[in-house]
């Protein structure tokens, strides 16, 4: 007799035990240090920021715009793999238990972003809100879990639809009648808050009229979206050990190949274009750089003291080197590189280039915000420390790590 309930309990064992192999590899002691840092810095310029905090400030709107946001990013986890589609779509009838406890997990692992934006927000909500009380904050955080049951139990109820767009439009729907209701919450205005949740709880029943029209359960979209997620869990871990379960993802980026592939054709070069290209196509490397050179710069935009904005871009040159090394292991796998004429000697020099390349330019990004600043001082600092850092952190800690 085929029990859901237990096959559950096996499937989210052996989820747990794959995930927690490698989130100690991405807590190490790197990036825990770093992030100690990173959130310790925030907090006090936070704290002062909100000293200074004009009357006319649009607190309403943001934490509208973030809570509806965060209770419209609902994902169901179903922990499906692919041989499910054959072996348990036979037993879909006997699976109610299985995607019940899928819709308890999935929002039980999101409490944790309720509860940092929650805990984010809140000296700015008193800040703004000095004459309510903290019941007052505490009651429209439990609304945001109730929004957030409700979003999680209409996106499940939509996996059941096969047309994408439809999809698309209720989670449009929804996510702007999410920031509304938060919005009039956050002002105050609870009659207005009522009428739009009243909105939403009829499109709340439509949703559930719409999939109870299905013909049965989209076994391949479900099986797609966990193991979308899977593989960008895996991507992530792969910039700190090895992952066998990684499906790279090649995109074509032409104008940047184009840009970055002016070698002449030499043995010498096989490397460097190898890995300049590998930097441009693959899904993870240029996405994560980007990211670090925007966060860095609004830190250092920001952040009003002058050597607070110089230990950031040490700080974020730091992570985007540390992230960017992991490049030298990403064609292990590759059998096609052992037939190459070349040595392999130029293959730890190319990786080298490669990450003095980025690191200058990182560095070189990071002091134009200063000189937008008009800080002459800051660009000259940061400048000249990003790239004395790059090259000491270079040659004392990622050649040692290249082997």
């Amino acid at each position: 007799m085929f029990d859901s309930h237990e096959f559950y309990k096996k499937r989210l064992s052996e989820h747990i035990k794959e995930t927690s192999r490698y989130l100690k590899y991405i807590f190490n002691g790197h990036i825990a240090i770093a992030m100690l840092f990173f959130i310790s810095a925030l907090a006090y310029y936070y704290q002062q920021w909100l000293t200074e905090l004009p009357d006319d400030f649009p607190t309403a709107i943001i934490m509208g715009a973030f809570l509806g946001l965060l209770v419209s990013y609902s994902p169901v986890r179903t922990l499906l793999k692919e041989p499910d589609l054959v072996f348990l779509i036979a037993a879909e009838t006997k699976m109610h238990a299985y995607f019940r406890n899928s819709i308890i997990y999935s929002f039980v692992i999101q409490l944790y972003l309720v509860l940092l934006v929650a805990a984010a927000f809140g000296p700015l909500y008193f800040a703004s809100f000095p004459g309510r009380s903290g019941q007052m904050y505490l009651l429209s955080i439990a609304i945001v879990l109730v929004f957030k049951v409700g979003n999680l139990i209409a996106n499940w109820w939509m996996l059941k639809v096969r047309e994408p767009g439809t999809r698309r439009l209720d989670l449009v729907v929804r996510t702007v009648l999410n920031m509304v209701v938060f919005y009039f919450i956050i002002s105050g205005n609870m009659l207005m808050a009522g009428i739009t949740s009243v909105i939403f709880a009829l499109l709340f029943l439509y949703d559930l009229s719409v999939s109870r029209k299905q013909a049965g359960i989209v076994w391949d979209l479900l099986v797609e979206k966990d193991q979308n997620r899977m593989q960008t869990f895996y991507r992530i871990a792969n910039m700190f050990a090895d992952v066998p379960h990684l499906k790279n993802r090649v995109k074509k980026r032409q104008w940047l190949v184009s840009l970055v592939s002016n070698f002449s054709v030499d043995k010498k070069n096989t490397f460097d274009f190898l890995y300049r290209i590998t930097f441009i196509r693959s899904g993870d490397y240029l996405g994560m750089y980007v990211r670090l050179i925007a966060i860095g710069g609004l830190a250092i935009y920001f952040i009003p003291n002058l050597w607070m904005k110089v230990l950031f871009t040490i700080l974020f040159l730091y992570l985007s080197c540390f992230q960017m090394m992991t490049i030298y292991h990403h064609h292990r796998t590759n059998i096609w590189l052992d037939i190459y004429p070349v040595d392999e000697k130029p293959k730890q020099q190319a990786v080298l280039k490669l990450l003095y390349q980025l690191s200058i330019l990182q560095a070189a990004i990071f002091s134009l915000i200063f000189l937008f600043m008009q800080s002459y001082a800051g660009f000259g600092i940061s400048l000249l420390g990003g790239i004395l850092f790059a090259i000491l952190f270079i040659q004392g800690y990622v050649k040692r790590k290249l082997v």
